[in-house]
């Protein structure tokens, strides 16, 4: 793209979108131009549909790539009439597998690795991101206080969560033991690097195969644990919503669906109909008799 991917680029800067996603974008944009093998002033509103086209078995990747396409267009190229007719891309919701707490107990016992249980338990026990767990600071562990103060989540948008006293034990244990040095918590094999979520992932893969847990486990599966399992312990859906750090309070409603307790909890309508009188027949022969 050259010229148009530097602008692309100080747009995205300006509008102050994270490192992360200004990459993911500028990738996504170079994708959509490299499929025409044509500069983008080239390109228009036919081209665009034939592209998201391709991308509508992978619904994510149409999501983001919709999402690039309309920032090049509208900003970059200041030819927004080109993208306001193509419709934003539906993504099916469908309900997350949710472990159970003892196969959550089970998954943090397999996994051999101090550290890789530190940062697993810390991002079950305080319902982090595993980006948002890597990343802590070694200050921003209050102790005194009972709370973790996470910095920069998603959105920019920093919160404090609570410090159980299990994970405190547990992350004074891994302190002890592993005495990390430099500003991370989990610091990683680079100096000056926080540990990837990469290998944190694949330490969840195996211990997942050691334990013979028959779900889809990622470290994301721990946060929908975490907010499943307080809401079955009947904390306020509103609590959960500041813990986790969401921006709508119906983005943590859909805990309330894949929460088995409260789901069998409902009374069905139907018990409280009256019982339905005896058929004629019956009475009939009764009465005979």
């Amino acid at each position: 793209m050259g010229v148009f991917r530097d602008r692309m680029q100080q747009d995205l800067q300006l509008a102050q979108y994270r490192p992360s996603t200004q990459e993911s974008y500028l990738r996504c944009a170079k994708s959509f131009v490299a499929h025409f093998m044509r500069p983008p002033t080239q390109l228009g509103r036919e081209e665009i549909r034939q592209f998201l086209l391709t991308l509508t078995d992978r619904p994510a990747a149409q999501k983001m790539h919709w999402a690039a396409i309309k920032l090049l267009f509208t900003m970059t190229l200041q030819r927004p009439e080109e993208v306001v007719d193509i419709p934003w891309p539906r993504i099916r919701q469908k309900l997350p597998d949710i472990l159970s707490v003892e196969e959550v107990a089970a998954l943090l016992e397999a996994i051999e690795a101090i550290m890789h249980r530190a940062v697993v338990m810390t991002t079950y026990g305080a319902g982090l991101r595993i980006s948002e767990t890597c990343s802590l600071g070694v200050g921003d562990i209050d102790s005194k206080r009972g709370l973790i103060h996470v910095r920069d989540g998603k959105r920019g948008r920093d919160r404090y969560v609570v410090l159980s006293p299990r994970l405190l034990e547990c992350l004074r244990e891994y302190w002890l033991a592993a005495n990390p040095k430099g500003q991370y918590l989990f610091p990683g094999v680079r100096p000056g690097q926080h540990v990837d979520p990469r290998v944190i992932r694949e330490a969840i893969k195996r211990a997942v195969k050691e334990v013979g847990i028959h779900k889809r486990v990622t470290p994301h599966s721990l946060r929908h644990a975490f907010a499943t399992h307080l809401l079955e312990d009947g904390t306020d859906i509103r609590v959960i919503q500041v813990l986790l750090g969401h921006g709508s309070i119906r983005t943590t409603a859909r805990y309330t669906r894949v929460s088995k307790s409260h789901v069998a909890a409902v009374s069905s309508p139907l018990d409280k109909l009256p019982k339905p009188k005896p058929a004629r027949k019956a009475r009939r022969r009764k009465r005979r008799a």
